[in-house]
Formats: structure tokens, C-alpha cells, sequence
């Protein structure tokens, strides 16, 4: 099996669109998800958006876990030393699990005082509050989960990525539908039964990526099980380069919650035209990612391989590809934004008001599929302090436009969405310049 990595297209291929094939997946049953829900009503749909935010900050927490670990694994792929990332993802499972026991504690400590004093429809806070009780504890399922993407993206294994993922997918659909709405004889739990639904399906989606792990021998492969004795280098290895990440992304996605607040405080129909919104930023912005992450991996496997002077070449062909993909998705978008809103069946005032605001996010997804790229690249590199002062420095230009425009001046959620464009701008100039300096060179991970 082949750790080392070249720099040409066709490996940027062979790697991004395995991923983003897996990426896809939970997705269109994000967006089913929401299809159900809407089905109860616009005030489901408004609160989907809330709950979804919310537990998207322990999701990205958990993404940062995953981008320090992957960056990690595949350095050592570079290095062409299979054992020591069977001792990494060994570890990283244990501190996943323990970042998960510290979500569910915060989340039945913290979130129903912060979201009783700062959501105004107290019938939505009931009801966002009670879901995310049930919902927080498929946490433990989703850290592990994302452990595997780690693994396998680090040692150029995406091609296993998609049967996890499809797996999750067909059994939250299903479960969506039958526990929603109590169909196949199952009891009728309403927005509820969401919760429950995803849960079960991640739980399902974690047992058959472990199965395609092992029917492959891959535990065998990089030695899961031959070093189980824990090494405090190696969980301080781990948190060194993760935590600025996760720190990072939790910023991020709270600051996005912040934003929802916001919304909300526009009323339950800009709210729900934002949760759509997001549902946009998950599908079409599935290459960008899918290619960030590559980014990520191949530039720590090219570094650990010492070929540092191929590295910007590297992130200009991804971004070539990345912004191309994401050009046809918005040409696609803006030229039938009623078909994709229409699934939500709100009628036509509802698709009326959104159009403007598709606009808007067709920009910033433009925007975004080069700016992740660069910011993963500083990912790859090891230096993830510097992403972690990338991401305070947005954020704080990000909290404050978006305070002045919808909370001090009260403008339309149109030029709310504005701030994307301050956002990944703001991200994409100092990641830039930081690749260009050349200081990265010379990290060792």
C-alpha cells in the first residue's frame, strides 16, 4: 500500500471526490431531514435551524479533531510509518470520547438557561431545548465516526468513505419518516423524533465504516491493537495540534449560532429562510470542503515526503478545481433557485424572500471554495495557532457587522448574509499571505 502522495491532478482527483461523495450523502439527508420537519410547519422549520446550529458547534468541534489528527496520520504517511498512525488513531478515539462526555455535561448544564434568556418565541425555546437533550447524546457516535475520516483520508483510503456515510443516510431517512410522523407502526414523535432518528443513524453509519475498516485489515494493516498502552506524548501530540482547531471551529459555529439568534429576532419566516440558506451552504459547498480536507493531507504527506518547494504549486491546481466546481453549482443555483426551495413546500411569498438571499450566498460560496483552501493548507502545515488567529481575527469582524446590520440598524437578513462575504474574505487574505511568507517551513509535527 502507497502513503506517499504525488502533487498532480489526477492524485487531487482520486482523493477529493471519494470525499466528497461521503460529503454528499449527509447532506441530501440533512435536507430531507428538513423536509420532514417542514412538513409540521414554518415554526419547525425555524427551530430546525437553531437545533441544527447548535449541535453543528460539537460537530465542528469534532472536525477539529479530525483535521489535527488527519494532518498527524498523514505526515507520518509521508514518512512512510504505518505503526505510529495505528498509535494516533488508537489515542485520538479516547480523547474523542472524552470531548464527547464534556459536550453532553455543557449542553444539560449551559443550553437551556443561554437559550431560555436569548430566544424571544419562548414555545420555540421549549421545543429547541427538549430536542437537543435527546439529541446531544449522539455525540459519542459522531466523534468516533469522524475518527475514521481521519484515518482514512490521512492514508489516502477515501474510497471507503462512502459506505459509512450511505449507510447513515438511508437509515435516517427512514427513521425520519417513521418516527416524525409514525409511519411502518412506529410511535408518532413530531420534531422530536428527528432526534431520535439521528441518533440510531449514526450509531448505524459507525459500525459499518468499523466493519469495512476491519474486512479490509486495515486495523491489521497500521496496528490498531498492537500498541494499546496509552502514551501521554502521544495524547499531548494529539491536543497540541488539534486543539487551536477545535477551538477554531467552535468560535466559528457559535458565532454562527450568534448570528441565528439574531435571525430569529427578525421572526420565525427569516428564520426559516436562513435555515434553507445553510441547507445551500451544505450541498454546494460540498466540493470546497471535500477539497479543503485534501488540501489539508496532502500538503502534511508532501511536506513529511521533504518536496516543501511543491507545496504552492500544489494549492493552486486544488484551487483551480475547487473554485471550478463551485462556479457550476452556482451557476446551477442561480439559475433555478425556485426548484430548490420549493422542496420545502412554504409557498411562494416564503420562495419570494429567499431568492434575494440565494443571491447573496452564491457570492460567499464562490468566496469560500478557494478561502478553505488556503486555510487548510496552513492546516497541513502544522501550524495550527496560526488558523486559530486567522479565525479570531474573522470572527471579530464577522460578530460585529453582523451585530450593526440585523440587531443595531435591523436591516433586511439580505445584507445579514452579507457578512459571509466579510467572513471567508477576511479568512482567505491572512491564510494567503501566511503561505506566501514561507514561515511555515521547516514545522516539525
Amino acid at each position: 500500500m502507497e502513503l506517499r502522495l504525488n502533487t498532480s491532478y489526477r492524485q487531487i482527483l482520486l482523493m477529493a471526490l471519494p470525499i466528497s461523495l461521503a460529503m454528499l450523502v449527509p447532506q441530501i439527508n440533512f435536507i430531507t431531514n428538513n423536509v420532514f420537519l417542514s412538513g409540521l410547519g414554518e415554526q419547525a422549520l425555524a427551530s430546525a435551524g437553531i437545533t441544527g446550529v447548535y449541535y453543528l458547534i460539537f460537530a465542528v468541534i469534532g472536525n477539529g479533531l479530525n483535521n489535527g489528527l488527519q494532518a498527524l496520520i498523514a505526515r507520518r504517511a509521508g514518512q512512510n510509518l504505518p505503526k505510529e498512525i495505528g498509535q494516533l488513531f488508537f489515542h485520538g478515539v479516547w480523547v474523542a470520547l472524552a470531548i464527547a462526555f464534556l459536550g453532553i455535561l455543557a449542553t444539560y448544564t449551559f443550553a437551556p438557561m443561554i437559550l431560555r434568556a436569548t430566544i424571544h418565541n419562548q414555545e420555540v425555546a421549549e421545543t429547541v431545548i427538549r430536542f437537543l437533550l435527546i439529541r446531544i447524546w449522539g455525540l459519542p457516535f459522531l466523534y468516533l465516526y469522524v475518527m475514521r475520516n481521519a484515518f482514512l483520508v490521512g492514508t489516502n483510503q477515501t474510497r471507503f468513505l462512502v459506505w459509512g456515510t450511505m449507510s447513515e443516510a438511508l437509515t435516517n431517512i427512514f427513521l425520519d419518516y417513521s418516527f416524525i410522523y409514525g409511519h411502518f407502526g412506529m410511535p408518532s414523535l413530531g420534531f422530536d423524533g428527528a432526534a431520535y432518528a439521528s441518533i440510531i443513524a449514526e450509531a448505524t453509519g459507525l459500525l459499518v465504516i468499523y466493519l469495512v475498516i476491519h474486512l479490509n485489515g486495515l486495523h491489521r494493516k497500521f496496528a490498531f491493537f498492537e500498541q494499546t498502552q496509552l502514551s501521554f506524548t502521544t495524547f499531548k501530540l494529539i491536543l497540541i495540534q488539534s486543539a487551536p482547531l477545535i477551538a477554531q471551529f467552535a468560535i466559528s459555529i457559535i458565532t454562527w449560532e450568534y448570528f441565528y439568534i439574531l435571525i430569529e429576532h427578525h421572526g420565525e419566516r427569516a428564520l426559516a429562510i436562513s435555515n434553507t440558506m445553510r441547507n445551500i451552504f451544505g450541498v454546494a459547498g460540498i466540493f470546497s470542503w471535500a477539497f479543503a480536507a485534501t488540501t489539508n493531507s496532502m500538503v502534511s504527506n508532501i511536506i513529511g515526503q521533504g518536496r516543501e518547494e511543491e507545496v504552492l504549486p500544489l494549492i493552486r491546481k486544488i484551487v483551480k478545481i475547487s473554485f471550478s466546481c463551485s462556479f457550476a453549482m452556482v451557476v446551477a443555483l442561480n439559475l433555478f433557485p425556485m426548484a430548490f426551495l420549493s422542496f420545502y413546500g412554504q409557498g411562494e411569498s416564503f420562495i419570494a424572500e429567499a431568492v434575494p438571499v440565494v443571491r447573496v450566498v452564491s457570492v460567499a460560496l464562490l468566496m469560500m471554495s478557494f478561502s478553505v483552501v488556503w486555510l487548510n493548507a496552513v492546516t497541513g502545515s502544522g501550524n495550527t495557532v496560526v488558523n486559530l488567529s486567522i479565525e479570531l481575527v474573522t470572527i471579530t469582524l464577522y460578530s460585529l457587522y453582523v451585530y450593526f446590520v440585523l440587531e443595531y440598524y435591523h436591516l433586511p437578513i439580505t445584507w445579514g448574509w452579507g457578512s459571509e462575504w466579510v467572513y471567508w474574505m477576511s479568512m482567505f487574505s491572512m491564510a494567503f499571505l501566511y503561505i506566501r511568507s514561507g514561515r511555515w517551513k521547516g514545522k516539525i509535527i
